[in-house]
């Protein structure tokens, strides 16, 4: 779909004029120079050379970011097809150890600050951070685990889930980890496919004031897995609480009771070191395995290069561990930077809550997601008014894309000074592949450029490059070394590969509709999959939530469209939840329709605006769209959605209900 005339946005964010010279970027681009690379002297240009030679790059970062390798590497890259290429072939290391490789040098500075509504604030240092891996690996090593052995944690964000990720890494065992909001069935779904042999579980937590136990549910999951051997039991809700009588289970500390030398289990580049998950919102979630490599080397370069993280800074990304912004998140301790983990109701008390944690911790980079700055615009507020907000100088936004609207209010309600920096990614490569960087302007609604190393580009449906300004699906045409090293229990490769490059064969197809400028940056306008196809047009979703949501009287909405099988311009519907004190009447649906054909265009309207008490969302946050089109189409509610990847799955039961009465 080519746009005639783009209307591009403000500039809401521009970089100092010595930017270039004082970033990191800077710096690695004359450590380029000294290994024979070409100098390069703002972002476009290592972004070019980053594309061009992308073995040379990543060698580059490597040896940059102080990658240990026990078994030096015969290349950098070995080209292949784009599902089989080969990383650092002969290379070993480990993850774990470059995590912790700032302990020596800052061993009395604070790795981890842990706030949460279960307990009190605490903070660990380097050498304490050290102390309790290698307590806990010696602990998993009682317990029988070793290289390729599942450990699997139902427990929040908090410092112990994140001592047993290190020390499960350092063991070359692979590790995963589920929220403790996630229902039983959406864990054992997940968990059942890799086989599990050591849980650890929180008995509980506390959202705002509200104490959720979840005792019965870590039963149900371990009588779920028969492959379980041992249950961890962190007593985070009732910390005096008593263990199960199995005599599989132990408490936490007792996997701590012992001390060991911290060793790290030297494995190749591509070694298992977690599986995350697909949303799962129909059918199994898709096992997607990550490497050592590759999510070392990929996250070392977001963090130093894309936002700038020194030693000492701190950086909090607001997530549950069962979302991979948390594997994101915590791997900024490879920059030596403290990292912020935050537990509990953001929105409580108020959804000040995460601003005065920056405020208070002097937060340097803090993210958040499109919806919770959208909430807190429409809620009105102006945190950087409450609070101190002056040691954040970039804010992060994923999760959805952000409207311009909420580009706009952030310079003026939160802080002139912020960079806002929205990016897109996902579970399948655990990083971005757009984004920004210190030294690049922020336009609102726009995403700044392509990550470095990440040949991203639109697509026609003919599999032809778009040109500036022209709308296309999202691929990939180079590898990253953070793509998935395949799929659980996918021997052959034929499911990674039909998952991701047969819509265009050799080439990874990610499934949301981009377009980029004449400079390289680029918006995203949702889903391809959750398309609206009006009438041969191409409307994207994310248009239809910047107006419908920010008014007032909506607490959310979904659009979804029907089509006509005959080429008519089907049947558009809009779903809404009005926000508390109002009701969808016929003032308010007649307001709804003039402002999407004022403010869009008529093919915009919809044919019928119904209500619903709630949107369902998945645990993450996102929209289920497409789940709601299906059961338009007839698919019974279980069918279409598992109720258990659902944040609130009552709402597909009103969904139900609707589509039910709506038939009848």
């Amino acid at each position: 779909m080519t746009k005639e005339s783009i209307e591009r946005g403000a500039l809401t964010w521009q970089p100092a004029l010595d930017a270039w010279e004082n970033s990191s970027l800077a710096d690695f681009a004359d450590h380029v120079v000294a290994l024979g690379g070409p100098a390069c002297s703002d972002y476009i240009e290592l972004l070019d050379w980053s594309l061009g030679e992308l073995g040379p790059f990543w060698a580059a970062v490597a040896s940059w970011q102080c990658i240990r390798w026990h078994d030096e590497p015969s290349a950098s890259l070995v080209h292949g097809s784009m599902s089989d290429v080969t990383w650092f072939p002969g290379g070993t290391l480990n993850y774990a150890e470059r995590m912790l490789a700032w302990a020596t040098e800052q061993p009395d500075d604070t790795a981890i600050i842990e706030l949460s509504q279960s307990r009190d604030r605490r903070e660990v240092t380097w050498a304490q951070l050290v102390d309790q891996v290698a307590r806990c690996r010696a602990g998993l090593v009682e317990r029988g685990v070793g290289r390729g052995d599942r450990v699997v944690a139902f427990s929040p964000n908090i410092s112990e889930t994140l001592v047993a990720f290190l020390a499960t890494a350092s063991l070359g065992a692979i590790w995963s980890s589920c929220a403790p909001e996630f229902g039983v069935r959406a864990v054992t779904d997940r968990w059942a496919q890799i086989e599990p042999k050591v849980l650890i579980a929180v008995d509980g937590y506390m959202y705002g004031t509200k104490g959720i136990d979840r005792s019965a549910h870590v039963d149900q999951i371990a009588a779920a897995l028969p492959s379980l051997e041992h249950i961890v039991h962190i007593g985070y809700l009732q910390p005096e609480g008593e263990l199960s009588s199995d005599a599989r289970v132990c408490a936490w500390d007792a996997l701590l009771a012992n001390h060991a030398p911290l060793e790290f289990e030297a494995v190749p580049f591509d070694h298992p070191l977690y599986v995350l998950f697909s949303s799962g919102t129909t059918g199994l979630p898709k096992p997607i395995v990550h490497g050592h490599g590759g999510i070392a080397l990929e996250h070392a370069k977001a963090w130093s290069l894309h936002y700038g993280l020194q030693p000492g800074e701190r950086v909090m990304w607001f997530t549950t561990t069962g979302w991979m912004m948390w594997n994101f998140l915590i791997s900024g301790l490879i920059t030596g930077s403290t990292i912020v983990l935050f537990d509990g109701d953001p929105a409580a008390p108020d959804l000040l809550a995460l601003w005065r944690v920056a405020a208070d911790e002097q937060v340097d980079v803090l993210g958040v997601s499109a919806p919770f700055i959208m909430a807190c615009r429409k809620e009105g507020i102006r945190p950087g008014d409450l609070v101190d907000l002056s040691s954040v100088r970039h804010l992060g936004s994923t999760g959805a894309p952000l409207p311009v609207e909420g580009f706009e209010w952030i310079p003026d309600a939160v802080g002139s000074h912020i960079q806002t920096g929205s990016m897109s990614g996902g579970t399948d490569v655990c990083t971005a592949f757009v984004g920004t960087a210190p030294t690049l302007p922020i336009r609102a609604g726009e995403i700044g450029a392509r990550m470095l190393g990440c040949d991203v580009q639109a697509f026609t449906p003919t599999g032809d490059q778009c040109a500036p300004n022209e709308t296309g699906e999202l691929v990939i045409v180079a590898p990253m070394p953070s793509m998935p090293i395949g799929l659980w229990g996918d021997e052959s490769g034929e499911r990674y590969r039909s998952t991701y490059f047969d819509t265009y064969p050799g080439v990874w197809h990610h499934g949301d509709w981009i377009t980029f400028f004449d400079d390289g940056a680029c918006q995203i306008t949702g889903r391809s999959d959750a398309t609206l196809n009006r009438g041969g047009v191409r409307l994207g979703t994310a248009d239809f939530y910047v107006i419908v949501d920010s008014m007032p009287e909506i607490a959310d909405s979904a659009v979804v469209h029907l089509e006509d099988k005959d080429g008519g311009p089907g049947e558009l519907i809009l779903l809404v939840a009005t926000a508390g004190g109002h009701e969808l009447d016929d003032d308010l649906a007649n307001r709804i329709k003039r402002a999407l054909r004022s403010e869009l265009s008529p093919r915009h309207v919809p044919d019928e605006i119904a209500a619903l008490s709630a949107v369902p969302r998945t645990l993450s946050g996102k929209k289920l769209e497409v789940p709601i089109k299906r059961m338009l189409l007839g698919m019974p509610a279980d069918k279409a959605a598992s109720r258990d990847s659902l944040a609130n799955p009552e709402a597909l039961d009103h969904v139900a209900a609707w589509v039910a009465a709506r038939t009848t």
